[in-house]
């Protein structure tokens, strides 16, 4: 079923007004209302219309000027421009200025406009569906339904995820191996304002000392003997979202300088390679070690250790987690 429109019609002709109005309203569902000046149409605007349709040579204002007010005030609502300039610069000035679509009055403009809104009611359709879509994925990465338990340490732990979802620093996550460390970081992830962007994981100790320069920072076409093609490193596919560096305890110390570099830079040189690339990267990072620790024996950099600590999360083993 069609979801109802509220359809305003700005026409200072009353002919084809009336003409419009009448097409427009053989949708029973719709809500059709004329108004022959800009500015009923601005007075009217608390009445939440779901498209405007406006006359560019109106009396007391032009097309492009009430496109203007109506665009400042109400960007969500969409507008439709009718005009019997045919001008294609015209037409690209009013589209670039935030028109939803631009109709050359003629005999097809009725069709023309059934058809321009049925194609906004589609879209609507749509992106209702994609807020449905994307409230059921956060609710699938409730921090209840990711770690099981009702002790005082999990719920002290919720309650430190959720400012982590709700503040931009870095977060460091420390736990027994197989306590949901990558987990608790996708959910941290899918609950911040960074969920649309890409999460990707990489697990430090599962990638061979050599490779992993190559592998967070990526290489250019012949940086070395196998290095065929360029490739994108694992910052770069984090840009705008989050990186997730599992196991960092165990990131050799050579690697250690050089990610501390690129925490500070906020940018990165691919191995090989000249160009500067800047980056937005949420980093979040987890371990089963005690790093306080590590820095203590000289097996982990002490400036890098307080560049990545940020929010620290302790995860409760899960014989601590209560039933």
């Amino acid at each position: 079923m069609e979801a109802p429109f509220t359809i305003f019609i700005v026409e200072d002709d009353p002919w084809y007004g009336q003409l419009l109005h009448y097409h427009l309203s053989l949708n029973p569902e719709d809500t059709v209302q004329l108004w022959t000046s800009g500015q009923d149409c601005l007075d009217n605007m608390h009445l939440r219309p779901d498209v405007v349709t406006i006359d560019f040579s109106l009396p007391d204002i032009s097309g492009d000027k009430l496109l203007a007010r109506l665009r400042l005030r109400w960007p969500e609502v969409p507008v439709i421009i009718i005009s019997a300039q045919s001008k294609i610069a015209t037409a690209v000035q009013l589209l670039k200025a935030g028109a939803a679509d631009y109709l050359v009055k003629d005999d097809n403009t009725k069709d023309l406009l059934w058809n321009a809104i049925q194609k906004l009611r589609e879209t609507n359709a749509l992106r209702e569906q994609v807020k449905r879509l994307e409230d059921q994925l956060q609710n699938k990465y409730d921090f209840s339904k990711i770690l099981k338990g009702h002790s005082p340490a999990i719920e002290g732990l919720f309650g430190l995820m959720e400012k982590a979802a709700q503040t931009p620093v870095n977060v460091s996550i420390t736990g027994e191996t197989g306590t949901g460390k990558e987990l608790v970081a996708k959910a941290i992830h899918m609950k911040s304002g960074r969920h649309k962007k890409p999460f990707v994981a990489v697990n430090m100790a599962a990638i061979p000392a050599e490779l992993l320069e190559s592998e967070l920072f990526g290489h250019e076409k012949g940086a070395f003997t196998s290095a065929v093609a360029r490739k994108i490193g694992k910052f770069e596919e984090a840009n705008g979202g989050t990186l997730f560096l599992d196991e960092i305890g165990d990131l050799h110390p050579a690697i250690q300088s050089k990610l501390l570099r690129v925490l500070q830079e906020r940018e990165l040189q691919r191995v090989g390679g000249n160009e500067h690339i800047k980056l937005d990267v949420r980093l979040i990072t987890a371990t089963h070690k005690n790093l306080s620790e590590e820095v203590k024996n000289n097996n982990f950099r002490e400036d890098l250790y307080y560049r990545i600590i940020g929010l620290p999360l302790l995860l409760p083993p899960l014989r601590e987690r209560g039933s």
